[in-house]
């Protein structure tokens, strides 16, 4: 029995102990379902968050987007307009509102376009603007065109490059409409200056060309001139047929060299090393010298030249007298080249101002030729420009007189014009400031009465007439003035004798031969005749001196000339004559000796043709080294040196601070003079900076060269 229960016990735990482990295999598997289910809900909250995240990431970067959107419209400078369906106004940017004045969109929004647009376009405008969206709306594409509004009402309007594009819904049928405004008017004015430099450079570079082909013509006449004579005059044995062609050989040589300057002259000015070099200078003999020089031009085409002088103005100025000689003999070319045969030409010069020191000085050339249209006077005064184009003008120059002229005027502070009208003749006109260094005695001769002295002017020319006049008045004399033979004999018979007559040689009736030769017979033999005549001296000196003429006064007279002759006629010197005037170069430089450095052989023959009356001796070197050499030989040879810049082996300016390096105390002293066709300023500087002691331009005037030889021997001497 109890075997039997203890049995039943067993089987029970047996039992129990099964479901026990039945119960640990169950747990197991729920265990496991649980943690699937756990990793499947972790899975799917962390699956969650994500999305959150992304949603909001999301959000975030649709308002970073707007934010960005927004900011770009608010400070866009373009004009962006949305217009509804029927053009009221949707959106636009603040550009557009605060180009317009308006304060807030609310003030236009749901305002149809051309209302809006009413306020600062014209019912044109906005038609245009009106067929621009129609002709969008029929071709579904974009529209461009330019319009120029003034949005912000400021008086100036800008231009807007408009375009305007449709938005078409899924139907096909306009739901918007965008419309953009770029402002181009910065961009057309610079494309429009661009288009102007363009203009500009391609006109500049036009006129170079036609200058450059001017200048080939300019320069190759004289040229052939030039050869085609030497070959004439070689080829000829007679003496005057020689003579004829050296005197046209050197019209043709001075008409290159004119050419020549005026180059050098544009080009000094267009590199700005045009300068001004101020000397005391008689004004009135600056006249008498440029007349002189046109004179032959105004004889052979048988012009009347007439001058006439302010007696204000003060005898001594200050200024640069090349220069402006330089300015007056332009146009006075002009004036002989531009007027035809047997005309008119006047120079005027008068003081318009005389304050303190200095004197504003008005010069007039005045002139009967062919005169000048408007259009060609906007050109005068233009660099490489002229009134008449092409190589086959009929009056030639370079075009450079002018543009030069105004330069040369306008640094001596004052200006230059042209007054013409086409076959009514041209006055051209300048003034200048100068620097007045005037004597206060003015014009008198010590110890001669000229309230005593009685002068008789006969000429048929009232302008002559009148000279004498003012001449009578200036002088302080008595001067009668007739205009004919018949009457001059009248006033004699009337009067009697005078001390001096001027009596102009061409007059209709009685001429100025029959009259002298009347004046004469009388038995007036103190009396002093003085013929007056535009001809030159030569043609007449026979006659008229067999008429009993003294004297030979050249037209176009001027005061200090007609002073002159009545100082020469009463036999009183003058000590404000020109020094040059009075020398003699006759064996002005006997025993002196001078080294002359030049490689060229012609230049060499030159300078020792030119300088033989002077009887200086001169010594050549072919080149810097030699010169070197032969001045090293013997120093105290040598009172000066010439010296050339360019030659072969060693050039002047080595050859120069050669010399001046020599232990000889004499080779710092010696006065070296450069020889150079190098003339602008800094060519200059260059020569002293060498240790040259001053500097003559080539081709060498005679002149220049015997002003530096007095500059350097005589004081030298002295």
């Amino acid at each position: 029995m109890e075997n039997i229960e203890n049995k039943d016990l067993l089987d029970k735990i047996s039992l129990l102990e099964q479901e026990n482990s039945q119960l640990k295999r169950e747990n197991v598997k729920v265990s496991r379902q649980v943690k699937r289910l756990q990793d499947t809900l972790d899975r799917s909250r962390a699956m969650a968050d994500a999305t959150v995240g992304i949603d909001m990431m999301r959000d975030a970067a649709h308002l970073r987007r707007d934010k960005f959107m927004k900011l770009m419209l608010e400070h866009s400078p373009d004009l962006l307009i949305l217009l509804d369906e029927v053009g009221n106004f949707a959106f636009c940017t603040d550009a557009f509102l605060k180009k317009a004045h308006i304060e807030y969109f609310e003030q236009i929004k749901e305002k149809n376009y051309k209302d809006v647009f009413a306020d600062f376009a014209d019912t044109s405008k906005i038609e245009r603007i009106q067929n621009l969206f129609k002709e969008a709306l029929a071709s579904g594409a974009t529209m461009s065109v330019e319009e120029a509004f003034d949005i912000e009402k400021s008086g100036c309007p800008r231009t807007y490059t408009m375009h305007f594009t449709p938005v078409f819904n899924e139907e096909g049928e306009p739901e918007a409409f965008v419309l953009f405004l770029h402002d181009i008017t910065d961009m057309t004015h610079a494309k429009e200056d661009a288009e102007r430099a363009r203009e500009v450079a391609e006109r500049a570079s036009a006129a170079k060309s036609d200058f450059l082909s001017n200048m080939s013509h300019e320069m190759r006449t004289p040229m052939n001139a030039i050869i085609g004579m030497t070959t004439i005059a070689k080829s000829s044995s007679e003496i005057d047929r020689k003579n004829y062609c050296l005197k046209k050989i050197e019209d043709a040589s001075t008409h290159l060299l004119g050419v020549i300057n005026d180059i050098l002259d544009m080009s000094k000015i267009e590199a700005g090393k045009f300068d001004l070099s101020p000397v005391e200078f008689n004004f009135e003999k600056m006249l008498q010298k440029v007349s002189s020089v046109i004179s032959f031009r105004v004889d052979e085409k048988q012009q009347k030249f007439v001058v006439k002088i302010d007696s204000g103005l003060p005898r001594i100025l200050i200024g640069d007298d090349q220069r402006l000689s330089q300015v007056v003999t332009n146009l006075l070319a002009n004036a002989v080249k531009f007027t035809p045969e047997n005309g008119s030409i006047n120079l005027e010069a008068k003081l318009l101002k005389h304050e303190s020191d200095r004197a504003e000085i008005e010069v007039r050339v005045i002139d009967s030729g062919i005169g000048i249209s408007q259009e060609n006077q906007s050109r005068l005064f233009k660099s490489f420009q002229q009134a008449e184009k092409g190589t086959s003008r009929k009056f030639g120059g370079t075009g450079l007189g002018l543009a030069i002229s105004k330069r040369i005027v306008e640094m001596m502070g004052g200006h230059i014009w042209v007054e013409s009208e086409p076959g009514n003749g041209s006055t051209f006109a300048f003034t200048v400031s100068l620097e007045s260094a005037e004597k206060s005695e003015g014009l008198k001769l010590p110890g001669v009465g000229w309230h005593t002295v009685r002068v008789l002017a006969i000429d048929d020319a009232s302008d002559i007439r009148e000279f004498f006049a003012a001449i009578s008045e200036q002088f302080k004399i008595v001067c009668d003035v007739v205009p004919s033979g018949e009457e001059a004999l009248s006033m004699i018979d009337e009067n009697g004798p005078y001390n001096i007559y001027f009596i102009d040689w061409k007059m209709p009736g009685m001429n100025g031969i029959e009259l002298s030769r009347r004046i004469k017979g009388r038995g007036d033999q103190q009396s002093i005749i003085t013929m007056i005549s535009a001809t030159e001296w030569v043609t007449i000196e026979e006659e008229a001196k067999g008429a009993g003429v003294d004297k030979f006064l050249s037209k176009p007279l001027f005061p200090l000339s007609v002073f002159d002759c009545i100082k020469d006629c009463l036999g009183a010197d003058d000590e404000d004559e020109d020094e040059s005037e009075q020398q003699d170069d006759s064996a002005v430089f006997k025993g002196y000796s001078v080294l002359l450095a030049e490689d060229i052989e012609i230049n060499r023959e030159i300078v020792i043709s030119l300088l033989e009356p002077t009887e200086v001796k001169i010594n050549c070197a072919e080149d810097g080294l030699e010169a070197l050499e032969m001045f090293s030989a013997s120093p105290l040879d040598y009172d000066m040196i010439f010296m050339d810049v360019q030659m072969p082996r060693m050039d002047g300016y080595e050859a120069t601070k050669r010399i001046r390096a020599l232990e000889n105390p004499y080779a710092q002293a010696v006065p070296i003079v450069a020889m150079t066709a190098n003339v602008f300023r800094e060519d200059i500087e260059k020569c002293l900076a060498a240790g040259m002691s001053d500097h003559i331009g080539k081709p060498l005037d005679i002149t220049d060269v015997m002003q530096k030889l007095r500059k350097y021997l005589l004081q030298k001497k002295e």
